[in-house]
């Protein structure tokens, strides 16, 4: 049996934390243990931790994890890496020459844990290769996409059925933050997960504001400009409903004085990437893109959400609003949704061949509608579809419930008179905007120094081709401004700072605060490039 102090230690260690979030320990203990398991946890729960941390103490095992999205592997092996856990990913990017290196090493078992996409663990000789790796156990991240009944049903996750078959002794870990009952039991019976583990977290995410308003093509573009100026900190992320969309709204935005950046499906992954950083590194604050934003994002400080129609499902909604308010403070999930929006549906719904995922898409979107319409507290209802029973039926937190904010009050919506502002037509501020603070108590000095290490992170990042957030999460940047740490013993102090990183970034960081203290205050990245690119720790 571990004990307490024995996962403590590898949890300050490597990620700089000195406790565990709810149900991560027990999860990690399951998972110990070689028991199967199956996690429904919300977006933001700290799910890659609970399967990170057990890989890390198998030395000489890998943990073997399926996850459906290039990028999203990227980047937690670029983090592993910054915290000292050996991890590789296996994709269809890389050089032969790559591919058979890490091949290699893995059937070693030099990687704690190993990436792969779900279509190349169907291939057969990808089977063979891993009959001599030395697995710890399977992971399946996003696993709802393996149920029909799933809002994003994928059918290659269907061969992972056969993990059973192929690795009877191996544990195996279904994770994903969406699931109904339904989904829920089909998730255990397609992996066939032998008497799992089960850790189910509440659906309820009572810092999250619902708000949802039917509107038309004339009223939708005021209210969207009222809600990204009522949240002047932090970040905001605008769901359009079609690529066309995206750059559309940008330029929409622009035109009222709002910095927008975009993401879609279409756009190259170069592109995509530098969008998503400038969004991430608060260069800049409002993203706009189509439901191809946003998986594995773990940005902290999202202060609103915003759709510019019905997503497909709740399931849908729930993860992309979920992306709010992950540092626990209050965000707004705003729904502008318009009944032509019901035409879009359609045509979508038409072009699926299957009769029944087209029936099943139907029932997602009535119940979509009947969640926008019946009146009933939104977050009732989210935690109803999820089959978990409240016992309140009113949350004081979302429209429904009377809490309307003042930026969407009708005094609010009116454009200016031409006497006023003649050349302004929709750009009244809201009379009463909820501001909501981006940190508690954050003093002028607190902004500068927090901008001025912000860039330093910033170069860093580019100096090492890597997303600033993998440096350090906004999280850690902003305990670092609040414990002013003089020496690399104070910075292991500061959240997210475990060893590894502690090694890479320490002295750097005290040099970077003495600096500031002795009056330096060039936000711009060129003052730190040269210092950063000197020590270009990989």
């Amino acid at each position: 049996m571990t004990s307490d102090a024995d996962l403590l230690e590898p949890l300050r260690r490597y990620w700089g934390y000195d406790s565990f979030r709810p149900m991560q320990e027990r999860i990690v203990r399951s998972l110990l243990a070689g028991r199967d398991t199956c996690v429904i946890m919300a977006t933001g729960g700290g799910k890659s931790l609970c399967y990170q941390l057990p890989a890390s103490l198998a030395m000489e095992k890998t943990a073997i994890v399926i996850s459906p999205l290039i990028a999203l592997m990227q980047d937690q092996t670029a983090q592993l890496a910054q915290i000292g856990i050996e991890a590789a990913v296996l994709n269809s990017s890389l050089a032969p020459r790559e591919t058979e290196l890490i091949m290699r090493n893995a059937v070693d078992g030099r990687y704690r844990l190993l990436y792969l996409s779900p279509e190349r663990l169907a291939r057969q000789d990808t089977l063979d290769w891993l009959r001599q790796v030395p697995v710890s156990f399977f992971v399946i991240d996003e696993a709802h996409c393996i149920s029909e009944w799933g809002h994003e049903f994928r059918p290659e996750y269907r061969q992972l059925s056969s993990l059973r078959v192929q690795f009877p002794d191996r544990p195996i870990a279904a994770f994903t933050a969406s699931a109904t009952r339904q989904v829920r039991h089909d998730i255990i019976e397609q992996l066939q997960l032998r008497d799992p583990d089960k850790y189910i977290a509440s659906f309820h995410r009572p810092n999250l504001k619902y708000i949802v308003k039917k509107c038309d093509s004339k009223t939708q573009f005021p209210l969207l400009v009222s809600a990204i100026r009522a949240h002047p900190d932090g970040a905001i992320i605008v769901y359009a409903p079609k690529i066309a969309n995206v750059a559309e709204m940008i330029a929409k935005l622009e035109e009222h004085g709002i910095a927008a950046t975009g993401y879609h499906g279409k756009m190259d992954a170069l592109t995509r990437r530098r969008n998503q950083e400038l969004w991430m590194s608060g260069e800049v604050r409002v993203i706009v893109g189509t439901v191809a934003f946003g998986l594995g994002i773990n940005k902290p400080d999202v202060r609103a959400v915003i759709h510019l129609s019905l997503p497909k499902s709740i399931e849908q909604y729930y993860q992309e609003a979920g992306r709010g308010g992950r540092d626990g403070q209050p965000a707004d999930c705003l729904l502008l949704w318009r009944p032509r929006d019901a035409g879009l549906h359609a045509y979508f719904i038409g072009a699926i061949t299957d009769s029944a995922e087209k029936e099943r898409a139907w029932q997602r979107y009535h119940t979509i509608r009947d969640f926008v319409e019946c009146g009933l507290c939104r977050h009732f209802q989210i935690c109803r579809h999820f089959g978990e029973s409240t016992k309140w039926k009113s949350c004081g937190a979302c429209d429904v419930c009377g809490d309307d904010p003042n930026w969407l009050l009708p005094s609010a919506q009116k454009p200016p008179t031409k006497r006023s502002e003649p050349n302004r037509p929709s750009e009244q501020q809201p009379s009463v905007p909820q501001l909501i603070p981006q940190t508690l108590n954050e003093t002028p000095e607190f902004a500068e120094l927090r901008a001025y290490l912000r860039e330093w992170r910033r170069a860093t990042a580019r100096s090492q081709d890597i997303p600033a957030f993998i440096v350090m999460h906004d999280t850690s940047l902003d305990d670092l401004c609040k414990k002013h740490p003089s020496s690399l013993t104070e910075i292991r102090e500061v959240s997210g700072f475990g060893a590894r990183k502690t090694e890479l970034y320490g002295q750097q960081i005290l040099d970077a605060l003495e600096r500031f203290h002795e009056g330096a205050r060039d936000p711009s990245v060129s003052s730190f490039e040269s210092s950063a690119g000197a020590r270009n720790l990989k």
